[in-house]
């Protein structure tokens, strides 16, 4: 029988009370046999509790240790299965992406938008759906919710209260999970699975809007080594010095500290093109790096592990603008979905 890791971080799924009393971190492991008996029919279950934390409390230093511990133990198993709570979802699907290169086999993640022991939980399902991808998806950190398999570092949260609460704009689907179970080939790992578990948490995410005051960000640049601006459209942002508001400084002081700034767009589908307008084209005359279509969560958490890595700024802007790990699209890539593979899916 395959063996599938269990690995419990907290979050809504794993919580006990309910609405309209807030929701607190229980004992999770208590009810997951009486609620989803079934889960065990599927794979031989390894239940192990990492934190039980709400992930709103998720931080760096937490990513780090869940890398170190999916590496050891993933080679005793067929895949892995992480409970986590949806608000920093997407985060920590980008962070193990990048820390875990190389990954041979699934690391599936999950949560809900009810607790488990609720009637009317989606918890049960999503975690009969996340084994199963764990088992026959692709080799890569994905996030399973509703029914659909994402790429992790491709992921948004999009919804509070329904139950489709993720969406991927910019890539296909890797697996959906109706009636049968289709599942795309994911991504072809390149070389040994390694563990890259360092990352520098004085990172900044900066979003532009109408009436941004510049000495805002400027005051910042002291106390941070890096800075994602979620800029408008294809990456444009306030440049005309007479009107004020003008970022240029911004990028200009940026440039002398040695602070490098990924730019990304708040636009939900497709990515910035810094070539294609005045503002862009500024930015990039002060070194500003494109961040392409990555989400605004996958460029911070891929700043933060390069700013860990590479102290030569042409080799961290090499690493910011090349896919690693699948995270965005190269400039000439062609947009065909991948084929998928069809299995039967037990419920």
């Amino acid at each position: 029988m395959p063996r599938i890791l269990l690995l419990h971080t907290g979050g809504t799924l794993g919580m006990a009370g309910g609405r309209p009393s807030a929701l607190r971190p229980a004992a999770f492991f208590k009810t997951l046999k009486s609620r989803c008996p079934e889960l065990f029919r599927l794979a031989d279950i390894e239940l192990e509790l990492f934190s039980n934390l709400d992930s709103s409390e998720m931080q760096p230093e937490l990513w780090s240790g869940l890398a170190a511990h999916l590496h050891q133990r993933l080679p005793d198993f067929d895949g892995a299965v992480v409970t986590h709570g949806t608000d920093t979802l997407a985060y920590t699907a980008s962070a193990l992406s990048f820390m875990l290169p190389g990954l041979p086999k699934p690391v599936v993640m999950t949560g809900s938008q009810r607790p488990l022991g609720e009637i009317r939980s989606d918890a049960r399902l999503n975690l009969i759906d996340a084994v199963l991808s764990a088992l026959q998806g692709p080799p890569e950190v994905s996030i399973c919710f509703d029914s659909h398999l994402y790429r992790g570092n491709r992921t948004r949260k999009v919804k509070v209260s329904e139950y489709d609460a993720f969406e991927s704009a910019n890539f296909p689907l890797l697996g959906t999970l109706g009636v049968d179970a289709t599942f795309a080939p994911g991504l072809r790992q390149k070389g040994p699975f390694r563990l890259r578990q360092k990352l520098e948490p004085r990172v900044f995410l900066l979003k532009v809007f109408p009436g941004l005051d510049p000495s805002l960000p400027l005051a910042l640049l002291p106390h941070v080594r890096g800075l994602v601006l979620e800029a408008y459209g294809a990456g444009n942002y306030p440049s005309d010095p007479s009107l004020g508001r003008s970022l240029m400084p911004l990028f200009r002081e940026a440039r002398k500290r040695d602070v490098p700034v990924v730019v990304v767009s708040q636009a939900y589908r497709n990515g910035v093109d810094l070539t294609l307008y005045e503002s862009g084209a500024a930015a990039l005359a002060e070194g500003a790096l494109s961040g392409g279509d990555m989400t605004p969560s996958a460029a911070l958490v891929k700043l933060m592990q390069g700013l860990a890595y590479y102290r030569d700024r042409e080799a961290l802007a090499r690493f910011i603008e090349t896919p690693i790990v699948g995270e965005m699209t190269e400039r000439a890539a062609a947009t065909q979905e991948p084929p998928v593979k069809k299995s039967r899916r037990t419920r």
